[in-house]
């Protein structure tokens, strides 16, 4: 009996150790994720991270690994995008399925800024976590009835309270960036040397990848194993909306440091012009400033299947 209870309470040190493990990796992947929603949204980064702690089980959830839905947000009415079906309080209950984890976070936000039913919570301080956590609870947002005592529970015992205290979000993204920098330089690291000056992170994904920007245009860097592909499903998108991003086709080559958009890019450039240098395509020109083919060539008047010169003045606004 003895040796019984002693792998018992064996095996649930070993469960606990292993759920705290996966907390860890949760918080250590969404956090700058966490906390550019609170910027953007005023919602405290702590409350997202126990929320999608909670709800999906630290990402490991069915409904996390299938749906990409990691705050256990159902249908309802108003939603138009793709649905996962599962039994929770009822059996086979709506939720909605998202393309990435970036998409869950950001609808999130969005759920619960757009709902009269949590408009008051935006009343209480960003760091009064505890307001928030019997907040959500009296508004409805899970059944529960200990739900606010679990999500200051993990908030607690994890210190999320301090991403709530975060001024100045670049410093955060700065931190992470050096990180991951230091883990994938290897992978590219000639291309960084030669322009470290012209990269200047401001967001990490839920993937540990740094985000970048120029002309106001978001943009990461290709790493070896990537393909258009690869980076269109870690983003949510189409592997044609990637290309029409880059002013690509299937047939664009992909190399390690290449600069790949993930938004549509301007129609004109932050500078006045830019001088053609040997061997420059309209292409590349587009991927420096962020500029879209099309709009250069209207500018320059350029015809379709006209090369460059060496030397040329383009303009770009």
């Amino acid at each position: 009996m003895q040796k019984s209870l002693s792998f018992f309470f064996a095996l649930l040190l070993s469960v606990s150790a292993l759920a705290q493990t996966d907390r860890e990796a949760y918080i250590k992947k969404y956090k700058a994720t966490a906390v550019k929603k609170m910027k953007e949204h005023g919602i405290p980064a702590s409350i997202t991270l126990a929320q999608g702690i909670l709800e999906s089980g630290a990402g490991k959830s069915s409904l996390a690994i299938k749906a990409n839905n990691h705050f256990g947000i159902k249908c309802h009415k108003d939603w138009k995008g793709k649905t996962f079906i599962m039994d929770d309080d009822k059996k086979n209950e709506c939720f909605r399925k998202y393309k990435s984890a970036d998409q869950s976070f950001e609808d999130h936000s969005k759920f619960l800024t757009t709902r009269d039913r949590y408009a008051f919570l935006f009343e209480y301080k960003i760091t009064n976590y505890k307001k928030w956590a019997h907040g959500l609870k009296k508004a409805g947002y899970a059944t529960n009835p200990k739900y606010a005592q679990m999500l200051i529970k993990v908030i607690e015992e994890n210190n999320l309270s301090r991403f709530d205290k975060v001024k100045n979000y670049k410093d955060l993204v700065d931190e992470e960036a050096s990180v991951a920098v230091s883990k994938t330089d290897s992978k590219y690291p000639e291309y960084l040397d030669k322009s470290t000056e012209d990269f200047h992170p401001i967001s990490i994904s839920s993937t540990n990848r740094i985000i970048y920007e120029t002309n106001g245009v978001q943009y990461v860097l290709a790493l070896q194993q990537d393909s258009w592909k690869v980076i269109a499903e870690e983003f949510g998108f189409y592997t044609k909306q990637i290309l029409d991003f880059n002013s690509a086709n299937k047939k664009t080559p992909l190399n390690p440091g290449d600069r790949v958009y993930i938004e549509k890019k301007n129609k004109k450039a932050d500078v006045l012009y830019h001088i053609v240098q040997e061997g420059e395509t309209l292409q590349g020109i587009s991927q420096k400033y962020a500029v879209r083919t099309k709009f250069i060539k209207k500018l320059n008047k350029i015809k379709r299947n006209e090369d460059l010169i060496a030397g040329q003045r383009l303009k770009l606004r």
